[in-house]
């Protein structure tokens, strides 16, 4: 049997500013298929890498022939791009079987197995046993009734099958298939943070121990955290930079605790001599980094140049009502502590809340300029399909516009009770100017002793001036 795991054509993020991370999903299933199938034949096409359009992908389903497509649907916003692959996968050989997973198709897995006949198969939850077991079961032609976290059609009736279980030792993970991607290796970058350095992604963990009303991650992996030891994450860092010259490294955690086993990776980092080769960077809570403040640089002599933490608002009642067990005051030192040890500070930022108006918000960009992170970044509160807020804002009646491209966290889809989507959304083009137009932050982002914030500042200006350039054009 021969599948082809499929990253689309698909433009980046722009929030994140030009950037090619590698499809670390696919890496991941690719290797736990060539570890516990090695008689199925398992190749990556990323087009993105590839510089592949549609009129490309086409052409080599129809050179390749695979027996099986599969594609990651996580984000909400590429679920049609996702859907446009499998379909064209099917209009060049019907009989290819088609398989989709990940946060938004496992949400709504059995609602999409009735609209979509080209989708065969959605592995919900975590895929990798699921997936092989599937593809088992597929190679001896047997209904998979009894592969556990399937949705797929039998007869005229979709069947959902019972919660596959976690894995419980995620170090029993084969490392990332790195090998079937290698010749684009020089493709993955990061343009803001690292010009010119190749780029990956690690997945130290899944899960988080919170539970946050907008956050897709902890009911996708059932409310539990696990993570892999420090030994093995070190190990994975080295394998990166030996084998594929790796410098920049996004640990992926929805949120890495600093704790003990912070504290032991970083020493592993250290010990093995990739604390000056290799940069990294991490996602975590602003509590953390306040109660664990004696860990920052020992996490800076290891490479640890970024934090993004969520901060998402200035009101202690709005973060309560998120299910954010977080004081605003908090976020303040956490932001505090990272400038003092030289470690650029990211905030994630919400508004459109459904209490929202113009005053609050106006009182929210306050905070922030206070704040004054070295980089905020402003989002729209957005009802993702699997959250307790999807389910509350379908329940009643406040989703306005349900087209999955929308809901990249930059499109209003909700009003407030006081704001329509027209004004959620200027509100959000007007935190971004007020924050990044402050002049006095601009000349301290460009001449700022941080060699990060100065690079990237400057990025910023860069990209300012050329689209200012375009419009005169």
């Amino acid at each position: 049997m021969r599948i082809l795991f499929i990253e689309p054509p698909k433009d980046y993020w722009f929030l994140m500013g030009e950037h090619l991370p590698p499809p670390l999903a696919l890496l991941q299933l690719a290797a736990y298929l060539e570890a516990h199938s090695p008689g199925m034949e398992v190749d990556i096409l990323d087009c993105r890498a590839m510089g592949l359009d549609w009129r490309g992908l086409e052409r080599r389903l129809e050179a390749e022939q695979p027996d099986v497509v599969a594609v990651s649907g996580s984000c909400t916003k590429d679920a049609y791009i996702v859907s446009w692959t499998l379909k064209l996968a099917k209009e060049i050989n019907p009989e290819v079987y088609t398989v989709t997973g990940g946060q938004h198709y496992s949400a709504l897995a059995e609602e999409i197995m009735w609209g979509n006949p080209h989708i065969d198969f959605i592995v919900r939850g975590e895929g990798e046993r699921t997936l092989q077991e599937l593809l088992q079961s597929l190679e001896r032609d047997r209904v998979p009734t009894e592969v556990r976290g399937l949705t797929f059609r039998h007869g005229s009736q979709v069947v959902s099958t019972p919660p596959q279980p976690l894995i419980d030792d995620l170090n029993e993970l084969p490392m990332p298939a790195y090998h079937l991607v290698e010749e684009s290796m020089d493709c993955y970058h990061f343009e803001m943070m690292a010009p010119g350095r190749r780029y990956a992604i690690v997945e130290g963990s899944r899960g988080c121990g919170y539970s946050c009303s907008f956050c897709t991650q902890s009911p996708f992996w059932g409310h539990r955290w696990r993570g892999k030891s420090p030994e093995r994450l070190a190990e994975e860092f080295e394998m990166l930079y030996s084998d594929y010259g790796v410098e920049l490294i996004w640990l992926a955690d929805d949120n890495f605790p600093l704790d003990e086993r912070a504290e032991k990776f970083c020493r592993e980092i250290i010990d093995r001599g990739l604390g000056d080769d290799v940069s990294w960077f991490v996602q975590t809570r602003a509590d953390s980094v306040v109660e664990r403040r004696r860990l920052l640089p020992l996490m800076k002599r290891a490479g640890c140049l970024w934090m993004l933490i969520g901060v998402e608002s200035h009101s202690p009642e709005r973060l309560r009502s998120y299910g954010k067990a977080l004081k605003p005051e908090t976020s303040r030192e956490a932001i505090r502590l990272l400038k003092h040890h030289g470690i650029f500070s990211q905030a994630t930022l919400i508004i459109g809340d459904r209490e929202d108006d113009h005053a609050s918000i106006e009182a929210f960009r306050s905070f922030v300029d206070e704040l004054d992170p070295d980089l905020a970044t402003f989002f729209i509160l957005t009802p993702f399909p699997g959250t307790r807020l999807f389910e509350e804002a379908s329940s009643k009646g406040w989703i306005e516009d349900w087209n999955w491209e929308h809901y990249d966290m930059i499109h209003a889809v909700m009003s407030t009770r006081h704001l329509s989507r027209a004004e959620v959304q200027e509100e959000l083009y007007r935190c971004y100017r007020d924050f990044y137009g402050s002049l006095p932050r601009r000349l301290g982002g460009l001449l700022s002793g941080n060699p990060l914030r100065r690079r990237i500042h400057r990025y910023l200006a860069g990209r300012a001036i050329r689209s200012w350039l375009r419009s005169l054009i």
